[in-house]
């Protein structure tokens, strides 16, 4: 029934009627705070050959968002099928099966139907004072998942990190959480070989599997998760040197959205590393070296993905495998005086890269600017791969969209934050965002409307509230219906 289904798909989107009966392999890459900052997404400062080159095979969302932009809530979202607003799962940590043990994970349903399925770096949330360690779920994949061999910081951080345990445990200090341990400097720019960092670490270990696979007819669900572009900003010195931080522009909109409640957004800088000077006494070149600090890591984590995709192709197996690249969330790197948060509604931070790739596109290299959720991932991997989809799935295959960028998919993509005590939901259609926030008695407190048929000229920035305006009374109307339809409030209690 499988190959059936699989061979009437494949000629319905032009992917070729000489795949194996056992359907595609899929190969599924994420990367961490990544906001579409590349190359192909006409980026003319980021150095991202790979990505470019694999974007000219791939259909480009222009318009794709996440159901929350943090990590562990957005992640548990798009491999689970459900909304936060569904599970309650709004921070940091907290395992999907918690809330929903039964819930039939995306890779465990390829697993459930006779794929291997393998796992190298971060997939689900991973959560320790090292960033390492085993909050990930076991049940998703064939064989244990596989973490880097080499600790999140760099060499320079370690010997500075390590005095600091040395002198907090002198003094009587206990390590009960996480956010307890000392942290390190904001970077390391080490002169080292890929493969001595995290991420190029993570790339090896993908490329050994896919070594492993020449030959095998048993199809692969294959999840790579890189850490970089998150903080710290670590990757090695070749990368660092592609920018010259005196070159660097800064974002010109620095100010808070005029209108925006005042929870809507942090400003200043992520304060937890120990370089980190008071965000009132800020020099620019400091700012500057930031900025190259996550260029030089967004370009490290190009090259991991050109050596996974080289290996894919010397595997034999590149033109029966669906292959995806994603962000988990966009990022704020100096808009909205934001620097290195991402905890928002906003465009900045809800927005992602997704670059999607099934052998035998009729249009590859093209782009979509239908709006789409990363939940919609789930439902399209299964009706490309042939496989019945999951009665609890709450996404929309885009699977059409591979044959026409242009087809109707979704009127709009949602959102949502827990952000001091109050609950904000947002919706994103073509022309406008609107969010509603609501205290723990559900009522609400604030709202917001951007017009991005004037925002969008700012780069994807909302810059004015307009909620209070007298001629957007019946747009916020009908968008609070939009809303209240898609992410009802009747939801378990956020957590």
């Amino acid at each position: 029934m499988k190959s059936v289904r699989f061979g009437f798909l494949a000629l319905w989107f032009g992917l070729g009627a000489n795949l194996p009966a056992a359907g595609p392999n899929v190969l599924f890459i994420m990367s961490d705070d990544l906001r579409p900052q590349l190359g192909c997404y006409g980026d003319s400062v980021v150095k991202t050959p790979h990505l470019d080159a694999f974007a000219k095979r791939s259909l480009r969302f222009d318009n794709a968002y996440v159901q929350s932009a943090i990590c562990s809530p957005s992640r548990n979202s798009m491999l689970s099928g459900l909304r936060p607003n569904t599970t309650g799962l709004r921070g940091f940590g907290i395992r999907v099966r918690t809330v929903v043990p039964d819930v039939i994970t995306l890779p465990q349903h390829f697993k459930q139907n006779g794929y291997h399925s393998r796992a190298f770096g971060k997939i689900f949330h991973i959560y320790d004072e090292s960033m390492l360690g085993s909050e990930d779920d076991p049940e998703s994949w064939s064989q244990p998942l596989q973490l880097p061999t080499v600790p999140v910081w760099g060499p320079k951080q370690n010997a500075l990190r390590n005095r600091l345990i040395k002198e907090a445990r002198a003094q009587g200090k206990q390590f009960n959480h996480p956010h307890d341990w000392p942290r390190a400097e904001t970077w390391d720019d080490s002169d080292l070989p890929d493969d001595q960092m995290q991420d190029g670490n993570t790339a090896a270990m993908a490329v050994n599997f896919l070594q492993t696979r020449k030959g095998k007819d048993q199809p692969f669900f294959l999840a790579v998760g890189f850490l970089r572009p998150h903080l710290p900003f670590n990757a090695p010195r070749k990368y660092w040197n592609l920018y010259d931080p005196d070159k660097l522009k800064l974002p010109t909109f620095r100010q808070r959205p005029e209108g925006a409640p005042p929870w809507a957004v942090t400003q200043g800088i992520v304060k937890n590393y120990h370089n980190m000077p008071p965000f009132e006494s800020i020099e620019e070149s400091f700012l500057r070296r930031y900025l190259q600090a996550y260029l030089a890591c967004i370009s490290y984590v190009d090259a991991c993905v050109g050596r996974v995709l080289a290996a894919l192709e010397a595997s034999g197996h590149a033109d029966n495998t669906i292959t995806v690249f994603l962000g988990d969330h966009g990022y704020q790197m100096g808009e909205y005086d934001s620097w290195g948060h991402k905890h928002s509604n906003f465009e900045i931070s809800t927005r992602a890269p997704l670059l999607f790739h099934a052998p035998g596109m009729k249009l590859a290299g093209a782009s979509s600017s239908q709006p789409t959720e990363f939940l919609d991932l789930y439902p399209t991997l299964c009706d490309l791969a042939g496989l019945d989809q999951p009665k609890h799935l709450e996404g929309k295959s885009f699977a059409r969209l591979l044959d026409d960028p242009n087809a109707s998919h979704r009127k709009a993509a949602c959102s949502e934050m827990m952000r001091r005590g109050r609950l904000g939901r947002s919706i994103r259609t073509g022309d406008f965002r609107y969010t509603e926030w609501r205290n723990k008695q559900k009522q609400i407190v604030a709202r917001e409307l951007y017009d991005h048929r004037n925002d969008h000229k700012k780069g994807f920035l909302e810059t004015e509230n307009v909620e209070a305006q007298e001629e957007f009374v019946e747009i916020k109307r009908r968008l609070s219906k939009q809303l209240h339809q898609l992410v009802p409030h009747n939801t378990p209690s956020p957590k």
